[in-house]
C-alpha cells in the first residue's frame, strides 16, 4: 500500500478523477467529518449506472432516517455533482476502481493522507474487477446473506438465504453495522487508537443477550475491515453466556462472556479500558447503567439503543406538570411517549456534560422495529458550555424529575 500526505486540494483531485471514471469506478463512499465542521449527510455512496438516456452517476445520500437517490448524466452534470460533494466537509473518502482502492483521510490540519493499493479483484482473478452498472442492482450489503455469521445467528438458512421471518432483524443488523463502521472510521486516529494484533480494538457489549448485533459487528470489522477486535459480553443470564461462548467458539471469535449486572460485572483485566461500549436494547435504567459505566471508563465510542423507558414515566405520573404543559401528561399514551423523549434527551445532555459529542438518530425504520433510536457518543473531552448545565438543571427542576443516569454519574 502506498501512502502520501498532500494538500487537501491535491488529494480531492485524485478522488474526483476516479469518481468521474465511468468505466473504472466500482464504488465511492464519503463518511465522517472534518474538524470543526459537519457535512449535511452522514454517508454518501456513488456509482455509475446505465439509463436509457446514457450513463449516469448515481449518488445516494443518507441522512439520519433514509436514503436520497439522484442520477447525474455523464459530463458536466456528473462533474458538478461530484464537485458539490467534494466541497462538503467529509472526513473520509473511500474509492474502489477496477484496478485500485484509494482511501483519503482529512487530518486536523486539513491535509490529506491518501492510501492506495491494488484492488483484490485485479490480483486474485488475474484481471480487472467487473463494473456492475445495472440501475436496479440489489442494495449492497455489508454482510451478505450467505455470510456464515448470519447462518450461525439463525438469520439465514443453510443455503445463505435470509429467512422470511428474519428480514427485519437482517435490516436492523445491516444498519447498525453501517453506523458502527462509519463511527469507527471517523474516530480511528483521533478519539480511537489504531488497533494492532497485539492490542486489538476492545469492544464491550453491556446487556448482550444473544448478541445478534454484536457478533455481526465483530464479523464485519474483522473479516471485511481487517481490524483486530476482542469482544467481551456482559449479561445477567448464565444461559446467555453459555450460548454466546459456544457461538464464539464455532465462529473462531476471541471473546469472553461475563455473568453479572451491567452496573456490577467485573471485566477481565485486559479489557477494563474498552474502546467501544455497546448497550443494545438494554431495558429501562439498564441503559443508564451502561452509559454510566462507559463514562466511568472514559470509553472513546459509545453506541446505545435504548429499549423500554419506565423510570421517568413513573416520576411524571406523580410530579406536578409545569404550566403550560398539562396536555403532555394528561393522557397516559402521550405521557409515556413524552417520557421516552425526555429520557433520551436528558441522557444526551448528560453525556455532553461529561465530554462527549452525541448524535441521537433513528437507525432502522420504525416499520421494522419500534426499538429504533440510537445514541451515538464520541468522547472529545471538551469542557461543557455553562449554558448546557443551566439548561439541564432548569429542565429537571421544572419537571421535578431525577434521571437515573444523573444519579449514577453523581455516585461514580
Amino acid at each position: 500500500m502506498a501512502s502520501v500526505t498532500e494538500s487537501l486540494g491535491e488529494g480531492l483531485a485524485r478522488v474526483r478523477e476516479r469518481l468521474l471514471d465511468a468505466e473504472g469506478l466500482l464504488r465511492g463512499l464519503a463518511t465522517g467529518r472534518q474538524k470543526g465542521a459537519q457535512p449535511p449527510w452522514r454517508r454518501v455512496e456513488l456509482r455509475w449506472v446505465d439509463l436509457k438516456a446514457g450513463p449516469h452517476l448515481q449518488v445516494v445520500r443518507y441522512d439520519a432516517t433514509q436514503a436520497h437517490t439522484s442520477n447525474h448524466l455523464a459530463g458536466e452534470a456528473a462533474g458538478a455533482a461530484v464537485d458539490a460533494l467534494l466541497a462538503e466537509p467529509f472526513g473520509n473518502w473511500h474509492v474502489e476502481t477496477t484496478s485500485e482502492v484509494l482511501q483519503l483521510r482529512v487530518t486536523k490540519k486539513l491535509e490529506a493522507i491518501t492510501h492506495t493499493k491494488v484492488s483484490a479483484g485485479s490480483t486474485t482473478s488475474g484481471g480487472a474487477a467487473r463494473v456492475d452498472r445495472s440501475h436496479d442492482r440489489e442494495k449492497a450489503r455489508l454482510l451478505p446473506s450467505d455470510d456464515p455469521v448470519l447462518t450461525a445467528l439463525g438469520i439465514a438458512d443453510a443455503e445463505g438465504r435470509v429467512k422470511p421471518s428474519r428480514q427485519a432483524k437482517y435490516r436492523q443488523v445491516e444498519e447498525f453495522v453501517r453506523i458502527l463502521d462509519t463511527t469507527i472510521s471517523d474516530a480511528i486516529g483521533k478519539q480511537l487508537r489504531r488497533p494492532t494484533a497485539d492490542d486489538p480494538l476492545r469492544i464491550v457489549d453491556l446487556g448482550c443477550g444473544n448478541g445478534y448485533l454484536t457478533f455481526a459487528a465483530h464479523r464485519y470489522l474483522t473479516e471485511h475491515r481487517g481490524l483486530p477486535v476482542r469482544l467481551v459480553g456482559v449479561d445477567v443470564k448464565e444461559q446467555s453466556a453459555e450460548h454466546n461462548s459456544r457461538l464464539a467458539a464455532d465462529l473462531s471469535i476471541e471473546a469472553d462472556f461475563v455473568v453479572g449486572t451491567i452496573h456490577g460485572a467485573e471485566l477481565p483485566e485486559r479489557d477494563r479500558r474498552p474502546d467501544v461500549v455497546l448497550a443494545l436494547h438494554a431495558c429501562d435504567t439498564a441503559t443508564d447503567e451502561a452509559l454510566a459505566r462507559a463514562v466511568g471508563w472514559r470509553a472513546p465510542v459509545v453506541l446505545a439503543a435504548p429499549c423500554c423507558h419506565h423510570d421517568l414515566a413513573a416520576q411524571l405520573r406523580t410530579a406536578p406538570t409545569p404550566s403550560p404543559y398539562a396536555s403532555l401528561t394528561r393522557h397516559g399514551i402521550l405521557r409515556e411517549r413524552f417520557a421516552d423523549t425526555m429520557t433520551d434527551a436528558v441522557r444526551e445532555m448528560l453525556l455532553r456534560l461529561h465530554g462527549y459529542r452525541v448524535d441521537v438518530m433513528q437507525f432502522v425504520e420504525s416499520k421494522h422495529t419500534p426499538r429504533n433510536t440510537l445514541l451515538r457518543a464520541v468522547r472529545t473531552g471538551a469542557a461543557p458550555e455553562p449554558a448546557l448545565r443551566q439548561e439541564y438543571d432548569d429542565l429537571v427542576a421544572a419537571w421535578q424529575v431525577t434521571p437515573r443516569l444523573d444519579v449514577l454519574l453523581g455516585a461514580g
